[in-house]
């Protein structure tokens, strides 16, 4: 998915998107509140990491005037400020999750994919598709016993049409999950993805719906 992380700690910033793009997630970092606020409205993120105690504002003031404003786009905030008074403004305001500094990354990795599969519509990370068994917490698929291997970029993608059963979703979208401001991207790349996705997990795996985008495929179960 694509996430903005709004922190100004320099060494956890970084630590926090390093791990992030480990999960195969692309990350744009704001250190201010108005890179945050020219960032949001400029794409179309998936979630937001948001430190409560920012160089230009305070963080709670920025996730109530979101909320304000109809932006439904998930937040986990990460604070150093541990008091229950402190969680229950930030849940209050609209915060999805509450993680306390510091916190071990891998358990910032986990609540992340707890966030994303609740707003999925989906809390359970075992998925059935076709003879697929996929596992969304572990990042990984199976067929009939025997793991299929996708790189990072790869998983991200399909991860997006599993999460969007339903959902048309055009080039530039998948391409905004997938790549983060500062990222070249080539005009190809979405097709490119999909064919490497096709031949890994089959032909229908990915429906192709001319001029308008792609969908996940009415997959079946091989005999």
């Amino acid at each position: 998915m694509r996430i903005l992380l709004v922190e100004d700690d320099v060494v956890l910033g970084a630590a926090v998107r390093d791990q992030a793009r480990d999960d195969g997630h692309s990350v744009d970092w704001a250190s201010r509140l108005d890179d945050a606020g020219a960032a949001i409205v400029s794409a179309a993120f998936e979630l937001v990491l948001l430190d409560l105690t920012l160089p230009d504002g305070r963080g709670l003031d920025f996730l109530k005037s979101r909320r304000q404003a109809g932006d439904a786009t998930p937040c986990i905030v990460l604070t150093a400020r541990d008091q229950i008074s402190d969680r229950i403004a930030a849940l209050d305001a609209g915060a999805d999750d509450y993680l306390i500094k510091p916190f071990d990354l891998y358990e910032l990795s986990a609540r992340i994919r707890a966030v994303s599969r609740r707003y999925s519509g989906n809390p359970n990370p075992l998925v059935t598709l076709g003879d697929l068994e996929i596992d969304l917490a572990g990042c990984s698929i199976r067929r009939a016993g025997r793991s299929i291997q996708l790189t990072r970029r790869e998983w991200s993608l399909f991860e997006a049409f599993v999460q969007r059963p339903n959902q048309l979703m055009s080039k530039t979208q998948l391409e905004e999950r997938l790549y983060s401001f500062d990222a070249e991207v080539e005009s190809n790349t979405i097709e490119v993805y999909v064919g490497r996705l096709r031949r890994k997990l089959g032909a229908q795996v990915i429906e192709t719906v001319r001029g308008l985008g792609y969908r996940l495929g009415r997959l079946e179960s091989r005999p």
